[in-house]
């Protein structure tokens, strides 16, 4: 299971940042591969995905072009999360524009069907999404 839980992080973060998968892409990849949360670390340009057993893993991400702004900004976070969902920009957009809104990282979590997204600051943006169908 851990290969299969690797690859499936691999590929979804390559994909996000190739703009081939959509955020219900990725959920629905990570929890076939048993993965429950990941946390997307902009300033490192990484990710860390976690199972329920202890498993993780650490997967490079595309960097920022552009350092994250120091004051955040939740209704600019959230303006970006409204435009990836409409597909008015790609994932790579989504993140230059949150960096913007000086996000400097989020945890998604499955099981609670949120992301939060978070400032230097500890400020946050808390975003919930709809059950899977």
């Amino acid at each position: 299971m851990t290969d299969m839980a690797h690859v499936t992080a691999v590929a979804c973060t390559e994909g996000s940042d190739r703009g081939k998968l959509s955020f219900p892409d990725v959920i629905g990849l990570l929890g076939a591969a048993g993965i429950e949360r990941y946390h997307a670390d902009l300033l490192r340009a990484e990710k860390t995905y976690y199972r329920p057993d202890g498993w993780s893993t650490v997967v490079a991400a595309e960097p920022l072009a552009h350092a994250p702004a120091s004051r955040f900004d939740a209704a600019g976070v959230a303006a970006a999360i409204g435009a990836v969902q409409r597909r008015a920009i790609d994932y790579g957009g989504f993140c230059a524009r949150i960096a913007a809104a000086g996000c400097v990282g989020y945890h998604v979590t499955l099981a609670g069907r949120r992301a939060v997204y978070y400032g230097r600051d500890g400020a946050c943006h808390v975003e919930l999404f709809p059950a899977a169908d």
